[in-house]
């Protein structure tokens, strides 16, 4: 009688509890920083503070979700600080002076109109950053240092160094209804809150339901095959820096709104905060791998530790320290995780083959 000889079953894979910690680092994160200022530092857990931690983590996760998908691709954006400012001095500019075309006729904007006006200025240095690492080979590091010098320098010479102040807006021009962008409410929460999920809502669709998504994972994932594969790489490129720049300018909208004024400094450092959230959400500075949700969780870490120091009274000298560590920290656990992720489908192969 013949016995039949069966393959004996592949062992399940274990679950490696080191590895959970790991992937659940932000949500760990987060729940740390938040005990411990809701412990340490006082009226923190105020309605008034939470809807101003709210609007700070809102302007850092704008640039954030941006960040998060050129990372993905293996690149970065260090002009999106400056974009910000640029872009609310072109609001600023175009709220109090509209643009003159000449023969004594000066052309003033409504506030959608100025809005627009002012993203397509976003999306066309984003532009300028996707065509000098597409097609000119410039490394995405130098290119956007490059525009980070640039934008700034526009926005000294948009007011000669100087503020844009009271901007009010102008009832005749339909352009009053421009503060409202930054400290209007709808339905009990911030106009910018709602903007900010909503985008928030896009950028999750585009990078899990679309094969735009799935061709900015690819990209970042393997240049090569992923052009072998039939992946334009160019036009994702370019579509991330122009969706960065985009980010960036609803940012420098929102701030210009709020404060009914803009200066050609603001932004500075923002790319910093946009960095660490989303490294701290867990996308990969190696590129391939990042999550929108993780990077809103990111920023809201980072809005949590800046907004709890200043009311401890930390000086803001340490604020640096502390956010230069926090990304440090982040990158090396990033790196951890990914060596242990291979380290364990290495031996499950192993294991596995015998």
């Amino acid at each position: 009688m013949s016995e039949m000889i069966t393959a004996a079953p592949r062992p399940a894979a274990r679950p490696n509890f080191l590895l959970l910690v790991l992937e659940m680092r932000t949500y760990l994160a987060l729940l740390l920083v938040f005990a411990y200022f809701a412990i340490m530092a006082p009226n923190f857990l105020s309605v008034d503070n939470a809807v101003l931690i709210s609007k700070h983590v809102a302007i850092n996760a704008f640039l954030a979700i941006g960040m998060t998908f050129v990372i993905i691709t293996g690149g970065i954006d260090l002009s999106v600080g400056s974009v910000v400012g640029l872009t609310g001095m072109v609001a600023g500019y175009l709220v109090l002076n509209g643009i003159y075309i000449g023969g004594g006729y000066t052309v003033y904007f409504n506030t959608i109109e100025i809005v627009a006006i002012v993203c397509c200025v976003g999306i066309f240095v984003g532009w300028i950053n996707g065509i000098l690492i597409t097609r000119l080979k410039v490394a995405p590091f130098i290119a956007t240092l490059g525009t980070l010098y640039v934008a700034r320098g526009v926005s000294l010479l948009l007011s000669d160094g100087r503020t844009f102040p009271n901007l009010n807006g102008n009832p005749e021009y339909g352009s009053d209804t421009f503060p409202m962008i930054g400290s209007g409410t709808v339905f009990g929460l911030p106009v910018m809150i709602w903007a900010l999920i909503g985008v928030t809502l896009l950028a999750i669709y585009i990078s899990r339901r679309t094969p735009l998504g799935r061709h900015i994972y690819a990209t970042g994932g393997n240049e090569r095959s992923a052009a072998l594969s039939g992946v334009n790489v160019d036009r994702t490129k370019l579509f991330v820096y122009m969706f960065s720049g985009l980010m960036a300018a609803i940012v420098g909208i929102i701030i210009a709104s709020q404060l009914k004024a803009s200066h050609p400094a603001t932004g500075e450092f923002f790319e910093l905060n946009a960095i660490a959230a989303a490294v701290l959400g867990g996308t990969s500075m190696a590129g391939g791998r990042g999550r929108i949700w993780g990077t809103i969780v990111g920023a809201f870490v980072i809005g949590i530790l800046a907004d709890g120091l200043i009311m401890m009274g930390v000086s803001s000298f340490w604020q640096m320290v502390i956010k230069g560590l926090v990304i440090i920290a982040a990158v090396v656990i990033d790196q951890f995780q990914s060596r242990l992720q291979s380290r364990i489908a290495l031996a499950q192969e192993t294991e596995g083959g015998r």
